[in-house]
């Protein structure tokens, strides 16, 4: 929920299955009741999001990234993502294992929100999905 009770729709841009049952435990554990759409890469994401870029009910607000993925990469969908002045506004979270510095200045030059690995299973994932939460419930987002 976002502010004054608003659901804030969320896509995860993830192509491991265990990565993404692992987000949604993760929203669940916290009593996260967000809605996750799930597109397997980067260009399944852009199809979905074009499809819905003029219906701001069902468009997300917020999408958790990662990197290393299939057909299209996340600094490759972030790239089109930012030219895309239908979708440029969106708020993007990279979750990602890549600890690699050039992806990190990558993301952050395509104006990321904010850049997390998953490495940590336990409490450092935990408190990026804490992390997500708590800025979507004090920001004020565009709806």
């Amino acid at each position: 929920m976002g502010k004054r009770g608003r659901k804030i729709r969320i896509l995860l841009i993830e192509d491991d299955e265990v990565d993404v049952e692992s987000v949604r435990r993760s929203f669940m554990r916290h009593r996260i009741g967000n809605d996750i759409a799930v597109a397997g890469d980067g260009i399944a994401a852009l199809e979905w999001l074009r499809g819905r870029e003029q219906d701001f009910e069902t468009r997300p607000l917020i999408i958790l990234l990662d990197i290393n993925m299939p057909r299209m990469n996340g600094l490759e969908f972030l790239r089109e993502l930012r030219t895309d002045p239908a979708l440029r506004d969106l708020v993007v979270f990279v979750l990602t294992t890549s600890a690699d510095e050039k992806d990190i200045f990558a993301a952050y030059d395509l104006n990321v929100a904010g850049y997390m690995l998953k490495t940590e299973v336990g409490d450092g994932f935990t408190e990026a999905i804490r992390l997500i939460d708590h800025y979507w419930q004090v920001v004020e987002l565009r709806s």
